[in-house]
Formats: C-alpha cells, sequence, structure tokens
C-alpha cells in the first residue's frame, strides 16, 4: 500500500474520496446489503491510511449505509423489508411537499437545471439505461426540492431516494421498458408544467400519482419476487 501524499490530498478529501467511492458502490449495489467491508482491503485498493476510510465509514453509517459492529468490523446496511411501509409514507411526503414547495420558491435557474436534468433522464430511458434512469431520477427529484429552498426537506428526501435507489436496484431491471411515450418522462413534464406555474395544488397531486405509481410498482415486483413455485 502507497502512502497518502500530502501534496495530493488535502486533509479531509481522502475521506471524502472513500466516502463516494463506497456511496456509489453501495447504491449501485457492487457491495450488497450484508456484505463485510474489507478497511484493509479498500486501503490497499485506493492507495490510502486507514484513517480517512474510518472517517469516511463514519459519514456512511450515519447516512444508515452502513452498520459499524461492536468489534470494530462494518457491513454494508440490510434494506429494512419489514418497515418498508414507513419507508413508501415518507417518500410520498417528500415528493409532496418538496414539489409543493418547488411551485412557490423556484427561480428561473432552478428552472432551467430542473428541464436539464429531466432532459438527461429522458435520453436514458429511451435509451434503455435502466441503471442511468435511477440515477438521474434522483437527480431530477433532487433539483425540485433544491429549488423548494428547504435544507432539512432536501437532506431527507435525498437519503430516501437513495435508498430507493438500491431497490430499485434489486426490482427494476426485469420489467424496464424503454418506449414511447414513456409514462415517466410524461410525468415529469407534467410535474414541470406545474411548478413553472406556481401551481401548487395541481403540483402536489401530480407528486402523489407520481409516488403512488412508484410505491405499486415496487410492491408489485417484491411481491412477484417472493412467489415461489413449490414442487408436486
Amino acid at each position: 500500500m502507497s502512502e497518502e501524499d500530502p501534496q495530493e490530498r488535502k486533509r479531509g478529501t481522502g475521506a471524502r474520496f472513500v466516502y463516494d467511492t463506497l456511496r456509489d458502490e453501495i447504491l449501485n449495489l457492487t457491495l450488497q446489503p450484508g456484505e463485510p467491508v474489507d478497511e484493509i482491503g479498500l486501503a490497499d485498493r485506493l492507495s490510502m491510511s486507514r484513517t480517512p476510510i474510518r472517517e469516511a465509514l463514519v459519514r456512511l453509517a450515519g447516512d444508515g449505509l452502513v452498520t459499524l459492529l461492536p468489534n470494530r468490523s462494518t457491513v454494508v446496511s440490510q434494506i429494512d423489508f419489514p418497515n418498508l411501509h414507513h419507508f413508501f409514507d415518507a417518500l410520498t411526503l417528500m415528493y409532496r411537499v418538496t414539489t409543493r414547495l418547488a411551485a412557490q420558491f423556484h427561480d428561473a435557474a432552478d428552472l432551467a437545471e430542473i428541464r436539464s436534468r429531466q432532459s438527461a433522464f429522458a435520453r436514458v430511458v429511451l435509451a434503455g439505461d435502466t441503471a442511468g434512469m435511477i440515477q438521474l431520477n434522483r437527480d431530477f427529484h433532487v433539483a425540485i426540492a433544491e429549488a423548494g429552498r428547504n435544507p432539512y426537506y432536501l437532506q431527507l428526501f435525498s437519503r430516501l431516494l437513495d435508498e430507493g435507489r438500491r431497490i430499485l436496484r434489486l426490482y427494476y431491471y426485469p420489467t424496464f421498458e424503454p418506449r414511447l411515450p414513456h409514462p415517466y418522462i410524461q410525468e415529469h413534464e407534467a410535474i414541470i408544467t406545474a411548478i413553472a406555474a406556481r401551481d401548487i395544488a395541481t403540483c402536489d397531486r401530480l407528486a402523489k400519482d407520481h409516488a403512488d405509481k412508484i410505491v405499486q410498482q415496487i410492491q408489485q415486483m417484491m411481491a412477484r419476487d417472493l412467489r415461489v413455485d413449490i414442487a408436486l
């Protein structure tokens, strides 16, 4: 393992690099729920000492993405399936609240950013890029939350959307169809129109409908996955 060059990484940037790397690997399921996180192996792979590794793991634990065990080992956090209904309730509420606030507080720059992220989302959907769709859907709704000007809602919604990325990665691939007109693209466009018009009531309705469809689809995919043929 090579030592960290102080000229290469200022204090804190090493931990940030480790955090970003592990976060992406966890959300993309490169690191699976329940999988051990090997600090020594990480230090070798990323060519740095274990101090920034530990700092990054503490931050990831705060995000709920890893679990620090009493014996100083670390595992990727499990998805809390028994309490997933609480997750869905919170997710739906944040869709509604952030979209309402975006309608109320957005400016021209916010609207341009939302439209830009929608264009990127539409491109990956039509290309059949499921991984890109999951990531860029998250980015689209984060842009809406940023336009709402409430940092607490932004932080909570970002965390819920990231947890949703793991769930979608597990269940969404087999059913994705890159077709036109795609309902997700259409629903996003309707939300943008309502935000631009500062129509808070319509934003609330559209955001709730959008969230309800996503939740229902995930629930249906999970139910299908749990059905197992029994040999008689």
